[in-house]
C-alpha cells in the first residue's frame, strides 16, 4: 500500500525531546486530548499540604507539579526514581526549600521511620511496607494510580499483547494491599476515561514517552499498524483508548 507523505511527516515527531512529565508538546497544540475524571487529584492535594507539618512527593517527575502546591510545610522532600529527571527536579524544588533524593528501589527509601505526616504519589511506584514504616501514625496517603488497562487500546491497535506485568494492578488489588499493611481507606474511586489522538504523529510521541506500554515500539517494526491507525484518524477524525486510573486517600492506622 503507498503511504501518504502527511503519514511520514507525522512520524517525524517520534524525534522531539521529551523531559520531565511534559505533554504540552502535543496536548497544548491539541493533538491529544483526555476526558475528564469525576474528581481531581490537585485539588485533593492543596488542602493536606496546607495543613501537614511534613510531607513527601514520590516520584516527583521534573517537580512540576509539586511546585504548584506550595505554599509548603517546614519539611519537604521528593524522590525520583527515573535519573534524566533528577536533575530537572532538583533545579525546579531545591530553589523551593524541597530536597530531592534519587531512588533505586521502593521497598528501600532513604528516610527515617514515621517520618512524614503526608506522602502524595501521583502515577508513581510504591511498596506498602515502606510506605507503612516511614508514615506517621495516623499519617496521610494520597495516590493516584494509572490502572494495569491504560492504555489497552494502543496495544491492541498495534497487534500487541497488554504487560503480564501489570495486567493485575487496580483499585481493589491497591486498596486491599493497604488495609494489610495497617492503613484505612477513607476514600477511593476508579474510572476508565477516554485518551484521543487527532493524528498518528502524537500517537509516536506518545509512545516514546512511555516506553513500558509497548517495549519493542520502533517505527520500523509497527509501521504497517501504525498507518492504519492514521487511515483510522483520517476517515473518523481520532483514535480513541481507555485510560485507567484509580484514586486513593488513606490514614496510617
Amino acid at each position: 500500500m503507498t503511504k501518504d507523505k502527511l503519514f511520514f511527516d507525522y512520524l517525524k515527531d517520534v524525534n522531539q525531546g521529551f523531559e520531565g512529565w511534559d505533554f504540552s508538546y502535543i496536548s497544548e497544540a491539541g493533538r491529544m486530548g483526555n476526558e475528564l475524571l469525576s474528581w481531581s487529584y490537585g485539588s485533593m492535594a492543596k488542602p493536606l499540604v496546607q495543613n501537614a507539618q511534613s510531607m513527601l512527593d514520590m516520584g516527583t517527575g521534573g517537580g512540576e507539579f509539586l511546585s504548584m502546591l506550595r505554599p509548603f510545610p517546614k519539611k519537604v522532600c521528593a524522590t525520583e526514581a527515573y535519573k534524566p529527571n533528577v536533575p530537572l527536579a532538583q533545579n525546579k524544588l531545591e530553589p523551593l526549600g524541597v530536597e530531592v533524593f534519587p531512588i533505586e528501589e521502593d521497598t528501600d527509601l532513604p528516610f527515617a521511620n514515621k517520618q512524614f505526616d503526608l506522602i502524595i504519589n501521583k502515577h508513581e511506584s510504591y511498596s506498602p511496607k515502606e510506605l507503612r514504616r516511614i508514615i506517621s501514625d495516623h499519617g496521610i496517603f494520597l495516590t493516584q494510580q494509572v490502572g494495569g488497562m491504560n492504555d489497552a487500546g494502543i496495544n491492541e491497535g498495534l497487534g500487541v499483547p497488554i504487560n503480564d506485568e501489570f495486567s493485575y494492578w487496580n483499585l481493589e488489588t491497591a486498596v486491599s494491599e493497604l488495609s494489610n499493611h495497617s492503613f484505612e481507606v477513607s476514600f477511593s474511586k476508579e474510572e476508565f476515561p477516554i485518551e484521543r489522538f487527532y493524528d498518528v504523529g502524537a500517537l509516536v510521541y506518545y509512545l516514546k514517552a512511555i516506553p513500558w506500554q509497548v517495549p519493542d515500539f520502533s517505527i520500523e517494526k509497527y509501521i504497517e499498524k501504525l498507518y492504519q491507525i492514521h487511515q483510522q484518524i483520517k476517515s473518523v477524525g481520532y483514535f480513541d483508548v481507555k485510560q485507567h486510573r484509580f484514586v486513593i486517600c488513606a490514614k496510617a492506622i
